[in-house]
């Protein structure tokens, strides 16, 4: 056979195996999947079909390993046994109507039940919540669970740091989780190692990939929880991280750029849920497998505390445990909703969720930044900004140079989230996510007010303004908005 020959045969051999290929995912990519996550990694394989298969093979299933998701199930299964007759509304404080079906939404798929009998304050500042958090490191007597997404140890956190090793040096137990790839990421990445080993805490990175160790999964799930818990009495959570505010990161400092946090410090029976979450992570990241207790309170106290209710979501779960939520209370809502994300690129359930509220006549509002610390996220963020804006949607943006990172809602005057839980399809699909939802007016007060504070700094976009960029920034808008499907 001539040269030519074996071209053409080799042409039609590559052409019959990308028609193979084509086909095998037609069949393969759609299984349990969203349909529009399905149709961009069918765009990608039919496009570029041999870089599109590779990057599904890296990265296309969405859930953890079998025996993770074994683990998740096996301690849904322990704390529905030990909590049974829990997770109710209290007859004295049942909240709005539709409150007990949201709270048995979330108790099917989270497990977590509803419980009463709880104290929650707000801290906005940075440093006053690192400080807070120090403090009750160096209060602890008995036990300090920490779990962060991204722990650096650097001058901001020194502090911190130093409480935690007075902590072990004074007999305390000191178990300390922060996300492998998370912290990696980050500038210190080994000084961090050497201060975790120094103080003598026990350690361990969340979601390795180590694949010469034998600890691998897809290297983008990722887990983003961030709290602390001291002593089973007090608890911290929020988008905050373990690192200074600017990321510590020459791009981020030659920018200015400064991190805007929440985080809520909570006391009551919810502690306990909260650290129930820790300790299910500790024990899939080869932590013994510690105590689960959850407690009620006196549902007597429930007409002057909060009921509060953890929901861990992620790709251990079988659902989207945090989106399922937010749909329901968006969907609920009779009067307002405000939405704070920093990252707000929606399936398509949420964007419907959110418009409806809207063209229903409520007074629905969402915060993000004026600037973005993610092009390819920024940019498909801004992608949804139209249809947003013309059923109704107000558009406030928290100024530069801050980054607008708090995560909270709140529907009308009584039921609030606040967690680590971004509105965006990575935080749906790929992180392990803590949201915690409060029913009480105390509380949701407060939320309200740090809207009112972001409001009075923030400048409203509208519609003509969105219209008016530049027809390039339209196109990777809508284009950046392509990607943010492959899952």
């Amino acid at each position: 056979m001539d040269l030519f020959g074996l071209l053409l045969h080799g042409t039609l051999a590559l052409d019959l195996i990308g028609l193979a290929v084509r086909i095998a995912a037609i069949v393969i990519v759609p299984v349990n999947r969203r349909p529009e996550s399905a149709m961009a990694w069918l765009m990608a394989i039919f496009l570029i079909p041999y870089i599109g298969v590779i990057a599904f093979l890296l990265i296309g299933n969405p859930k953890l390993p079998a025996h993770r998701r074994r683990r998740q199930r096996e301690a849904n299964r322990l704390i529905l046994e030990r909590t049974a007759g829990m997770g109710e509304v209290p007859a004295i404080d049942p909240g709005p109507s539709w409150l007990a079906s949201v709270v048995r939404l979330n108790r099917n798929l989270g497990a977590m039940p509803l419980v009463t009998g709880n104290t929650a304050d707000l801290i906005e500042d940075y440093g006053e919540s690192l400080q807070a958090m120090t403090d009750a490191v160096a209060a602890a007597r008995d036990t300090i669970h920490c779990e962060f997404y991204i722990v650096s140890a650097d001058a901001t956190t020194a502090p911190f740091f130093d409480a935690l090793e007075a902590a072990v040096a004074r007999g305390v137990t000191v178990r300390v989780l922060y996300d492998h790839i998370g912290s990696l990421r980050t500038p210190h990445y080994r000084r961090t190692l050497r201060r975790l080993r120094s103080s003598g805490v026990d350690w361990r990175p969340m979601l390795p990939v180590q694949p010469l160790r034998g600890r691998y999964q897809r290297p983008d799930l990722r887990n983003h929880r961030k709290l602390l818990v001291v002593d089973g009495d007090v608890a911290f959570v929020g988008s905050q991280n373990l690192i200074d505010r600017s990321y510590n990161k020459r791009a981020n400092r030659r920018r200015g750029l400064q991190w805007q946090e929440l985080m809520a410090r909570v006391r009551g029976p919810i502690v306990a849920g909260i650290d129930a979450v820790f300790v299910t992570d500790w024990h899939s990241e080869g932590g013994e497998q510690l105590e689960l207790e959850i407690t009620d309170a006196d549902p007597a106290h429930a007409a002057t505390t909060l009921e509060c209710q953890v929901v861990p979501s992620g790709p251990g779960f079988d659902d989207d445990n945090n989106l399922k939520l937010f749909n329901s209370l968006i969907y609920n809502a009779q009067r307002r909703v405000s939405i704070t994300s920093p990252y707000f690129v929606p399936d398509e359930s949420l964007m419907h969720a959110v418009t409806t509220a809207a063209e229903r006549g409520l007074d629905v509002e969402l915060f993000v930044s004026e600037i973005g610390d993610q092009p390819l996220v920024f940019h498909a963020q801004r992608s949804y900004y139209e249809p947003l804006l013309r059923s109704g949607v107000r558009i406030h943006r928290y100024p530069a140079p801050y980054i607008l990172h708090a995560k909270h809602l709140t529907v009308d005057e009584d039921v609030s989230v606040v967690g680590s839980s971004n509105m965006d399809m990575r935080s749906f699909g790929l992180n392990m996510e803590l949201s915690l939802m409060v029913s009480g007016r105390e509380f949701a007060d407060q939320l309200r007010a740090v809207e009112d504070h972001y409001r009075s700094v923030s400048r409203e976009l509208t519609l003509a303004e969105h219209r008016g960029r530049p027809w390039p920034s339209r196109i990777v808008d809508n284009l950046a908005r392509l990607t943010s499907a492959l899952q």
